[in-house]
C-alpha cells in the first residue's frame, strides 16, 4: 500500500469538499457525509467500517467483506456526531488513519485524524468553536499536517486493543474514553491490513 507523507496527508484532508458547503445543521451534515462514506471509492479500496448499532468493526475490499470483529467497545459516552472534550463519546464520521503506536498501553494504537475539518465546521456552527478557534484549527492543521488534539472537541481518537485493560469488561460494556477497542489479537490483525491513509467510517 502506498505510504502517504504527513504533509500530503494533511493537504488531502484539508481539501475536503465539505469545507465548501453552505451552513447546515450538524446532524444533517453528518448524515449526508455518512451516506456517501459507506460507498467504496473504487472496487479495490481497502477500508474500515465501525457500526455503533452492531458493536462491530468490518474490513472491506471494495464491497467484499474481508474481516469482521465483534463485539467492539466504543466510548462510555455513546457515539455521536458532535463530540466534546471529556464527554467520553466516540465521534461519528469519516476518518483517515494517520499514525500507529506499537508501544501503547492498549497494545497497539491506530490513530485517526479526529477532529476532522467536518467536525470543526460543525463545532463552529454549534457555537462550540469561536471563529478564532476555527481559524486556529486550520492554521494548526496546515502547520503540522494533523489536527490539533487539545481543543474543545478533544482528540487522541483511534482504534486500539485492550492491552492493560480488562478483557471481561471489554466483552460486556462500552468502556473507552471515545476510541474504538478490539482485542489485542484483532488489533494486530487490523494493523497488518491497513496503513496510513486508510479510510475509517464510524456510524
Amino acid at each position: 500500500m502506498k505510504h502517504l507523507s504527513r504533509r500530503r496527508f494533511g493537504l488531502l484532508a484539508l481539501s475536503s469538499p465539505l469545507l465548501l458547503l453552505d451552513s447546515h445543521a450538524s446532524a444533517s451534515l453528518m448524515d449526508s457525509l455518512l451516506s456517501r462514506a459507506i460507498v467504496p471509492r473504487h472496487d479495490s479500496e481497502l477500508w474500515v467500517l465501525v457500526e455503533d448499532s452492531e458493536a462491530a468493526l468490518s474490513v472491506y475490499r471494495g464491497n467484499r467483506l474481508l474481516e469482521r470483529f465483534e463485539p467492539v467497545s466504543l466510548g462510555r459516552g455513546g457515539a455521536r456526531p458532535q463530540r466534546q472534550r471529556g464527554d467520553r463519546a466516540t465521534p461519528l464520521g469519516e476518518f483517515r488513519v494517520n499514525r500507529f503506536n506499537h508501544s501503547s498501553k492498549f497494545h497497539i494504537f491506530i490513530g485517526l485524524d479526529y477532529p476532522t475539518p467536518t467536525h470543526a465546521r460543525m463545532a463552529l456552527e454549534a457555537g462550540i468553536y469561536s471563529q478564532q478557534d476555527y481559524d486556529d484549527y486550520f492554521s494548526y492543521y496546515r502547520r503540522h499536517g494533523y489536527p490539533p488534539q487539545e481543543t474543545a472537541l478533544g482528540g487522541f481518537i483511534g482504534i486500539h486493543g485492550v492491552g492493560k485493560g480488562d478483557t471481561d469488561i471489554h466483552e460486556r460494556f462500552h468502556w473507552t474514553d471515545g476510541c474504538v477497542a478490539v482485542t489485542d489479537s484483532q488489533v494486530e490483525r487490523l494493523s497488518s491490513l491497513i496503513d496510513i491513509g486508510t479510510r475509517v467510517v464510524i456510524r
